[in-house]
């Protein structure tokens, strides 16, 4: 049977047309179906693109260490022991621990009021000891200057990097403030850079809001001895982030003396597993819309479905006609199909041409006010997934023309013929 008979879309369009009322309703429950998928495939890729803006940037093989009260006596030392990592386990673990790639240690100095100063301008901003490899662990992007390099760690410059919101504070915009001096925590330090983290993680307060001066400095201006607050270690490429983390633990535990099964000693982070729950947890949702979109548009094709039984049941004796008149039972079925087809498709496209004008007129309003800290960003639909909403529409219209096909091929033609 030619698929081109323009006698039978013809007929087809006929049909449909003649009970308007119907088939419109009919189309609605197909057109929402579509419609509702395609809206929640955009939002949940727009909540997904949102999320992981605010990590983009941020090394996800990365874990993090600090120090706990001990869990277990040992050699001598009493539970609830307090303790301080230091900077002979920083050598420690480069020399035994093999997938570390960076190693990047933190002191942490407060927010107390009137912490920095600037001439007459003061304000209350994280001030933090830092290594050059952190710039690794979280990129920084760069509106003047540079980052604290090797040199300012090992001749102790008192120099720093300031956030881009205590610039603004600080100075006017566009005006150049490297090489000005400003007081951290009561020492003079000469501005090297001004940065702010790519992405949204926060570790030790916002970066924009934030000193960084170098690590070694740090320590000898404030008396820290050699005593490290936080230690952040990635893991070489194709490392496993768990097995870095227990080699790190292990090393920790035997250079501070602490019991080798003492869990609770050793406080960990894992940045990677909690990037493993936030692709889970994105996995959970596409699911989730898929399910209930095609539940939706399962509804709508079960509508397309009866209205062809209803419309197979009144044209029995016409059925009968045609077949008593030699009409082949493949021109019958091609006729139902189509008559399915047509109507799935004209309502399903409708559908995901209106869901797609949507988001990008949601996405056009976002764009015009943007904000980094939205959660909801670029809504939009991929091609592939397009492209399986329409293979399902397609799917769905020759799945609804089965039952009628079926109907229509059961009908004799003489029995038609009788029917009244």
């Amino acid at each position: 049977m030619n698929i081109f008979d323009i006698d039978l879309w013809y007929e087809i369009w006929v049909t449909i047309t003649r009970n308007k009322m119907r088939s419109l309703l009919t189309g609605f429950g197909v057109f929402w179906g579509i419609l509702m998928l395609v809206i929640m495939l955009g939002s949940g890729t727009a909540l997904e693109t949102g999320v992981l803006r605010n990590v983009q940037g941020f090394a996800t093989n990365t874990a993090f260490f600090f120090p706990e009260r001990t869990g277990k006596p040992y050699k001598g030392f009493r539970k609830g022991r307090y303790w301080n990592m230091h900077n002979s386990d920083i050598e420690v673990i480069r020399r035994t621990v093999p997938n570390a790639r960076y190693i990047s240690p933190m002191l942490f100095g407060g927010s107390a009021e009137g912490n920095v100063v600037y001439g007459d301008r003061a304000g209350a901003y994280n001030v933090r000891g830092v290594y050059p490899d952190y710039a690794k662990v979280e990129q920084q992007r760069y509106l003047f200057g540079r980052f604290v390099n090797d040199v300012d760690i090992l001749h102790k410059r008192k120099v720093c990097v300031i956030g881009t919101r205590v610039y603004e504070e600080f100075f006017k915009k566009g005006e150049n403030p490297v090489g000005q001096q400003i007081r951290v925590k009561g020492i003079y330090a000469q501005i090297i850079g001004v940065t702010d983290g790519v992405s949204g993680v926060q570790i030790g307060g916002r970066s924009a809001e934030t000193v960084s001066i170098p690590f070694t400095t740090f320590q000898q201006a404030y008396n820290q001895g050699d005593i490290v607050h936080f230690l952040g270690v990635t893991a070489k490429d194709g490392a496993t982030i768990e097995q870095l983390e227990q080699d790190v633990k292990a090393v920790l535990r035997a250079q501070n003396k602490i019991a080798p099964d003492d869990e609770q000693a050793t406080g960990s982070f894992n940045v990677a597993r909690t990037f493993k729950m936030f692709d889970s947890l994105f996995t959970g949702v596409r699911l989730l819309v898929w399910f209930v979109g095609m539940g939706t548009l399962l509804a709508g094709i079960v509508g397309v479905s009866n209205i062809m039984v209803v419309t197979v049941r009144e044209r029995t004796r016409e059925i009968g006609v045609r077949r008593a008149l030699g009409a082949k039972p493949s021109k019958i079925v091609m006729q139902i199909m189509a008559e399915s087809l047509l109507l799935t498709s004209l309502a399903g496209l409708l559908g995901l041409s209106v869901g797609v004008g949507l988001l990008e007129a949601v996405n056009t309003g976002l764009t015009a006010n943007p904000n980094p800290n939205m959660f909801f960003v670029n809504p939009h639909i991929d091609f592939g997934a397009a492209l399986k909403a329409a293979a399902v529409l397609l799917l769905s219209g020759m799945m609804a023309g089965i039952l009628p096909t079926w109907r229509a091929l059961k009908v004799k033609a003489i029995d038609a013929i009788r029917e009244e």
